[in-house]
């Protein structure tokens, strides 16, 4: 079961927060919540509520990163969970997109980010 909760901050983010499973049963709903989500310019995607993710699941974060990309927002991960970062990093995800630990440090790796581009 995997449940999906957004919430927009006062400084214009959009955080999407997935708690549940991330796997081939519920990666449709996650995939549509994030085509949902794709026009914010600043995504925040919180995977601190997801103990497990698979292939599919890892495809459908990529997917909607690059949806959210091309449509010409920024993107940024947080997650405390020692065994999903491991996973993201060894698969390399972290060289294209930003993974933080906390909402708030992916919400500063964005400000800074927009601001060395400006």
């Amino acid at each position: 079961m995997l449940t999906i909760q957004q919430d927009t901050t006062p400084e214009g983010y959009t955080i999407c927060r997935p708690v549940g499973e991330l796997d081939a049963f519920t990666v449709s709903q996650f995939r549509q919540s994030l085509a949902e989500m794709a026009s914010s310019h600043r995504l925040l995607i919180d995977m601190s509520g997801v103990p497990f993710v698979d292939s599919a699941g890892l495809g459908a974060l990529i997917g909607g990163i690059r949806r959210v990309r091309e449509l010409g927002g920024d993107v940024a991960v947080a997650c405390n969970r020692p065994t999903l970062v491991r996973l993201l990093r060894t698969t390399g995800f972290d060289r294209i997109v930003t993974v933080a630990e906390t909402v708030e440090d992916a919400v500063s790796a964005l400000d800074n980010q927009e601001q060395q581009e400006a």
